[in-house]
C-alpha cells in the first residue's frame, strides 16, 4: 500500500529539514510539493495506487516542471539526487 511509502517520505522530507544546506533544502521543498500533489490528487480521485504508481505521476509533473523551465541545471541535480532517495523508501 503506498500510504506506509508516503509516511516514509514525510519522514525522510522532515529529516532534511535539519539536516540539509539551502539548495538541498530548497530542492527537497521543492520535490515536496510536487510529492504532496500527486498523494492530494490520488486522495480526491480516491485511487489507492502502489508506490511505482505514484512515483510515475510524481516523474510526469517533475518532467513537465522541467520542460517549463522552472529549475537551473544545479537545482534539478538536488532534486534528481533527493528524488532518488524517495524512490529507493519504495523498494
Amino acid at each position: 500500500m503506498y500510504l506506509d511509502y508516503v509516511e516514509r517520505a514525510q519522514t525522510l522530507f522532515d529529516q532534511l529539514i535539519e539536516t540539509a544546506n539551502d539548495d538541498e533544502l530548497f530542492a527537497s521543498g521543492y520535490l515536496r510539493g510536487h510529492f504532496d500533489l500527486q498523494v492530494g490528487y490520488a486522495q480526491v480521485e480516491e485511487l489507492n495506487l502502489s508506490p511505482s504508481e505514484l512515483n510515475e505521476r510524481v516523474e510526469k509533473s517533475l518532467v513537465k516542471a522541467y520542460r517549463d523551465g522552472e529549475l537551473n541545471d544545479q537545482d534539478r541535480d538536488y532534486v534528481a539526487d533527493i528524488w532518488d532517495k524517495i524512490k529507493a523508501l519504495s523498494e
